[in-house]
């Protein structure tokens, strides 16, 4: 049995997004959205966001990763250097990234350039980890084909016993990147379709220009 998905509705009315109460940088709107989306609203994982790479084969993909930071200068998140999206990211940096989150009626687009992070920052983050977060990093040839599931638990055991009462050293194939954005699009559902978008573009003097998008 089919679902006619063209009788799904909603009117968004839970918030606004005027030209004139924007900030001139967009990550101050980022930080001020996501702290008001973690504290006020139902959201699971509020750092978690899709990250579109464009792959060797050609294609886009999306999938979701976990943001572990965000400041000034970009967006950081930490994978396997080798696994599809390392190697799609190594081939071309031009990504994006999205989060949505529902329960506000809001959506982030973020379109920037991925770069690795200072090895340095990558061990501090991978030393406060949990240790079976460490020792999965270690384990997981991240992207490759494995033969089943208890191929990685078998490794992990092993794994576990070798380092039992030893510290765990990061892997040299993983780290974090940094997205520095050079647009970034708040929307804000709003009743009728009549949505508010606005669009921040990154200009050659590092200066934000800012425009209203027709939904």
């Amino acid at each position: 049995m089919q679902t006619d998905l063209g009788n799904y509705r909603k009117s968004y009315e839970k918030g606004e997004l005027l030209l004139e109460n924007v900030p001139e940088n967009p990550l101050e709107l980022f930080r001020d959205w996501f702290i008001e989306v973690d504290t006020h609203f139902d959201v699971d994982e509020t750092n978690a966001m899709t990250i579109s790479t464009i792959g060797l084969d050609g294609y886009p993909k999306n999938r979701v990763v976990l943001l572990k930071k965000y400041t000034y200068e970009g967006f950081i998140f930490y994978t396997n250097y080798d696994s599809e999206k390392g190697k799609a990211i190594a081939k071309n940096p031009n990504v994006c990234l999205s989060f949505f989150w529902h329960a506000a009626e809001r959506q982030i687009i973020i379109k920037g350039k991925a770069e690795k992070i200072s090895e340095n920052l990558s061990d501090g983050y991978f030393e406060s980890r949990p240790r079976g977060s460490q020792l999965g990093a270690v384990v997981s040839n991240q992207s490759e084909v494995v033969k089943d599931r208890a191929e990685l638990e078998n490794k992990l055991k092993e794994l576990g016993a070798k380092f039992e009462g030893k510290d765990i050293e990061r892997p040299k194939n993983w780290g974090g990147y940094i997205v520095k954005p050079s647009t970034i699009e708040f929307w804000q559902g709003r009743p009728n379709r009549l949505h508010d978008r606005i669009r921040y573009q990154l200009q050659e003097d590092y200066n934000w220009k800012i425009e209203r998008l027709a939904p």
